[in-house]
């Protein structure tokens, strides 16, 4: 085969491959997860009409989320939601796992988006080495030498999902001018859609 044509061919199959995973991957995720839940109801279902009903269970668990949404909404559900939270945080390896993935899941939620404050960046592992992080909250500490205005950062370390929780002085911290859905955006696309030039203002 000639070399050109090989290289034709072998650019479009990497092309391919780039192009066709992501979207594969994502399928086979949202199949997973329609599958689990549905295989949840599935047992209630079959007594219920003597026979499986495929999507039924994937729709109840809509339904209940829907339904949990509206009472996270209404005054006396938050009371009722937030006195169910106190008994589950009295579960042994439960109540201590919770409220680290419950933070986790509120700073992503778009109702608490403003958990982000802004998109930095900041010295880290070490010093010269910068990192992407999140602004979430902002620290006095008195030191010996007096007071030190800092901001704590969350600095992603793996899709997002995990992190590092490191403290910096407000000198030194970088801002990128970006939205936290543009910082999102770069740290899930590993990078590559960091823009050309920052600060960007």
């Amino acid at each position: 085969m000639p070399t050109r044509v090989r290289n034709w061919l072998k650019g479009r199959l990497i092309a391919g491959f780039f192009v066709t995973v992501p979207a594969v991957a994502t399928a086979w995720l949202l199949w997973v997860f329609w599958s689990g839940i549905d295989d949840i109801f599935k047992p209630m279902y079959e007594r219920i009409f003597g026979h499986p009903v495929r999507g039924l269970g994937f729709l109840t668990a809509v339904v209940v989320i829907l339904l949990m949404g509206i009472i996270a909404r209404n005054v006396v559900g938050r009371r009722v939601l937030a006195w169910g939270e106190l008994l589950l945080l009295k579960v042994p390896v439960f109540g201590r796992l919770y409220p680290s993935v419950k933070t986790l899941v509120d700073a992503f939620s778009p109702e608490r988006r403003s958990a982000f404050k802004a998109v930095v960046l900041v010295q880290h592992p070490r010093e010269g080495e910068y990192a992407f992080g999140f602004v979430t909250s902002e620290v006095m500490v008195d030191t010996p030498t007096g007071k030190v205005e800092m901001v704590t950062a969350f600095v992603p370390t793996n899709n997002l999902y995990l992190g590092d929780v490191v403290l910096v002085p407000r000198a030194d911290v970088v801002p990128t001018g970006l939205s936290v859905e543009e910082g999102i955006r770069i740290i899930l696309s590993a990078g590559t859609a960091t823009p050309a030039r920052l600060p960007r203002f």
